[in-house]
């Protein structure tokens, strides 16, 4: 179902596919048959995405971003340039694997910021923030702001994109900067109360 998507005539996206309305999908993308993908999601120039990938709505993937398969992405989720997704842990030339795909699940609005990487068969929490050149190889807790190779957490993120001034663990309270929605700390899990 291609109705209401703007695609570049340099782009390929193979029958078979299911993009979303709204959807904009630019320079040399390449989107394979079996992939499916929600509404209004953008696709930035040299993009690839594989036949077992599932994308929500509101996704943004920009350049030079390849979406294996095993891959899901979940609603607003923010792809920064030239990040990485893998989906086979320990890859050889000469060794088929493609049966041990370990899956990679993004959670809603979570950040994946430029040159990070992703490796299979991590979570990443709804709304985690993971920066730039970060290698990301275990769970990553909602909200948790993630940094460093591998990547460990440094604090935790609003779901505005905010730094909340909280500690790593504890018990306490604090509001978004931006928007002053609340949040709770109890242990290390932290939740939003409005």
């Amino acid at each position: 179902m291609l109705a209401d998507v703007t695609i570049h005539p340099s782009a390929i996206v193979d029958d078979g596919a299911v993009l979303g309305p709204g959807c904009r999908v630019w320079h040399w993308v390449h989107i394979s048959a079996g992939a499916r993908i929600g509404a209004g999601c953008s696709f930035g120039q040299g993009v690839y995405v594989g036949n077992d990938v599932l994308i929500g709505n509101q996704v943004k993937i920009q350049n030079n971003v390849s979406v294996y398969d095993a891959v899901t992405l979940e609603d607003d989720v923010f792809c920064g340039p030239s990040m990485v997704f893998t989906n086979v842990y320990n890859p050889r030339s000469a060794v088929i694997r493609k049966d041990q795909y370990r899956r990679t699940l993004v959670k809603r609005g979570a950040t994946l910021g430029a040159n990070c990487t992703i490796v299979c068969g991590s979570t990443v929490g709804e709304h985690a923030f993971v920066a730039a050149g970060a290698v990301v190889n275990r769970d990553v807790k909602a909200y948790a702001l993630m940094a460093g190779v591998p990547a460990r957490q440094i604090g935790w993120m609003s779901r505005h994109g905010e730094r909340l001034t909280l500690p790593i663990r504890g018990n306490d309270v604090a509001n978004c900067p931006a928007t002053g929605e609340r949040y709770r700390l109890a242990g290390d899990t932290l939740t939003r109360l409005d």
